[in-house]
């Protein structure tokens, strides 16, 4: 296998793009398999869409390899805080990214394998892929019981999922995308991946649990450049190319043009929450004060992110009636989020009067709705 630097002169010499902007002209024909260097989720969830928007693929099918550091992705329908552990996330560093691709979450890190296939829509063919897929792993250990499902996923000894699958189809232009399971951490998955939040309805696509194994579990030598390398050879079996995996930095303007405001643009508050389906909470929080346990109902509407309507039962006499109307009046418009609730509840405080107590209280109420976000 040859491994090339840069993708800039070959898609210079052999790829067409749909627009004259990106600047390459070529009617050469053929696939092309490509490797990211960055482990940035971000970074390489705007190579696929760069390559959807700019590539014709009808000239040259494209295998796009790359891995992640720790990150959890969500499906384009979905609802994050429905999917995992937000302050989890937050605790352990690990980036939330929503893909254009429908489809349930997933867990990555440097032991998940990621795969996008590309062609034209009328040539997208998912089971063909997974199949190329399975064909590869075989190659590599023919002694692995694998097979492909109805559902698209990829099983181990029949029962456990090492590949799930998602796509998304464009009027011309289509990918599907699976993940393959080689030696993730599967403690910091499970962990990530259960949702906390009580009381949440949601018309957003639920992810369908599944009991998961790593490759490495049944076969110990395994490596990630080894699952990589035997599906790019595949590949370019099946496409009678050359066994060549050329690498990129999605971070290259001059290769990928537009490139680093896609990147952004999936960083955005308001693309990986505010894309959220409308949903609503209806809980209740059990706030231990002094010697009671004060139960104290909540009812929230949230849309595009941010609260739409919002209702909170105190106690009488709780708060003063003032602060307490004041405190549902900034909630409501604003994120469901953390960082900002904290910071309408750090502002309204200093208006507050200078009693102890009633900052005990306002505090342990603010602390507790925190926690629903």
């Amino acid at each position: 296998m040859v491994l090339q630097p840069s993708l800039k002169n070959c898609l210079r010499l052999s790829c067409a793009l749909r627009t004259p902007k990106a600047g390459f002209k070529s009617t050469a024909r053929g696939a092309l398999i490509i490797q990211s260097v960055s482990n940035d989720v971000y970074q390489n969830l705007a190579v696929e869409d760069w390559i959807h928007d700019h590539m014709d693929l009808e000239k040259r099918q494209v295998l796009f390899l790359w891995r992640n550091s720790p990150a959890v992705v969500i499906g384009r329908h979905q609802n994050p805080w429905q999917e995992c552990n937000l302050r989890l996330l937050r605790q352990k560093n690990i980036k939330l990214a929503r893909r254009r691709s429908g489809g349930g979450t997933v867990y990555h890190d440097l032991g998940n394998i990621n795969l996008t296939f590309f062609t034209t829509r009328k040539k997208y063919e998912r089971m063909e892929n997974l199949k190329l897929v399975v064909k590869a792993l075989k190659a590599l250990r023919p002694q692995l019981d694998i097979h492909v499902t109805d559902r698209y996923d990829i099983l181990l000894d029949r029962h456990y999922k090492i590949s799930g699958t998602a796509a998304k189809l464009g009027g011309t232009s289509a990918y599907h995308h699976c993940t393959l399971l080689c030696n993730a951490d599967k403690f910091v998955l499970s962990s990530v991946l259960k949702s906390p939040y009580k009381g949440l309805k949601s018309n957003a696509t639920p992810s369908v649990p599944a009991s998961v194994k790593n490759l490495f579990e049944e076969d110990p030598t395994l490596t990630s450049e080894m699952l990589l390398d035997a599906i790019a050879k595949e590949y370019s079996t099946q496409h009678q190319i050359d066994h060549h995996i050329t690498l990129i930095n999605p971070a290259d303007e001059t290769l990928l043009p537009g490139i680093n405001n896609k990147t952004k643009e999936l960083q955005t508050w308001e693309w990986v929450y505010g894309k959220t389906p409308r949903f609503s909470i209806s809980t209740c929080l059990n706030m231990a004060y002094k010697d009671s346990v004060l139960d104290v109902k909540v009812n929230m509407d949230v849309k595009h992110g941010r609260i739409e309507v919002c209702n909170i039962d105190l106690p009488e006499q709780w708060l003063p009636p003032a602060l307490y109307s004041e405190l549902v009046k900034s909630l409501t418009g604003s994120k469901f989020c953390p960082n900002e609730t904290t910071t309408l509840a750090t502002t309204l405080l200093r208006v507050c009067p200078q009693d102890d107590e009633l900052h005990s209280r306002w505090n342990l109420l603010c602390e507790n709705m925190i926690m629903l976000m």
